[in-house]
């Protein structure tokens, strides 16, 4: 009975857990949803309520005002709306994956999902984004259930073939052009190219490189309102705490893995510095 149970969690079969907020983590219900909504005490995956405001909220393509938007205009704004959130929480850690909801429904049109690498990383952005503002709207953060984005979107949207339009159920994600997310990802994969690199160099260069981590640390703590590829501080703003004094993102707590394997590591540079002085 209980494998039963755990084969069909999540999925249509269950008829005590919601399916589609344990696939998306938002229900068209909400509170009023005949099924249990469980919401996670942790996650590595943050969603941000409704906080994409698109320029053509009311009517697609057209203004508030009645008149038509150019595409790029549109595409432009979703852009610098990105970057902003990304280079914001990418200073609690590493993001593996920021998708915004390009969907109409109420509970589903401008939802922000960022997914860290590690929990911890999550749990400080959380604790960060309490209490604080974003074009003066209240952000409105929480745990969601989703990980695995590859279930939670609509492949129909992906193919130009779904029929429901904005109003689907399932993820229709908005995509940045390939510079920007070069640019913004890019970042990750080149940091470890170079530390993949940095283990076959001497122990000097290695002591050098991590002083230029230290100081590049120092400088990311700093007010963020001057970096951005469009629009520079204006644009970053947009940002409020409330009143509150901003901190820099808390100290990361480091597994017992990675804590072990650097440990190895200086074991073995200091073995291979008492074989150089020998040889000597």
């Amino acid at each position: 009975m209980a494998e039963h149970l755990a084969s069909i969690f999540g999925t249509e079969k269950d008829r005590v857990n919601c399916p589609f907020y344990f696939k998306i983590g938002a229900c068209r219900h909400g509170d009023r949803c005949s099924r249990l909504h469980n919401r996670p005490t942790i996650s590595p995956t943050l969603l941000l309520s409704n906080m994409y405001q698109r320029p053509d909220m009311i009517t697609p393509g057209v203004d508030p005002q009645g008149q038509a938007i150019d595409p790029r205009k549109i595409q432009e704004h979703f852009e610098d709306f990105y970057e902003d959130i990304f280079e914001e929480l990418s200073k609690f850690g590493e993001i593996e994956s920021l998708n915004i909801c390009d969907n109409l429904a109420d509970h589903m049109v401008g939802n922000v999902y960022v997914q860290f690498k590690e929990e911890d990383q999550a749990a400080a952005a959380l604790n960060a984004l309490q209490g604080r503002f974003y074009s003066g709207r209240p952000i409105i953060a929480d745990f969601s259930p989703v990980t695995d984005f590859r279930e939670a979107t609509c492949r129909q949207f992906e193919e130009n073939s779904c029929n429901r339009g904005g109003y689907c159920n399932f993820m229709h994600v908005k995509q940045i052009g390939r510079e920007l997310r070069r640019k913004l990802f890019g970042r990750y994969r080149r940091s470890r190219g170079s530390r993949s690199r940095s283990r076959s160099a001497s122990p000097h260069f290695r002591r050098g490189n991590r002083d230029r981590r230290d100081h590049r640390d120092r400088d990311g703590d700093r007010d963020y309102r001057g970096s951005g590829r469009r629009g520079g501080g204006e644009r970053h703003e947009r940002y409020d705490d409330g009143g509150r004094r901003r901190h820099g993102s808390p100290k990361r707590t480091r597994s017992p893995v990675r804590e072990g394997s650097e440990e190895r590591r200086a074991r073995i540079e200091q073995w291979n510095r008492e074989r150089e002085e020998k040889h000597e």
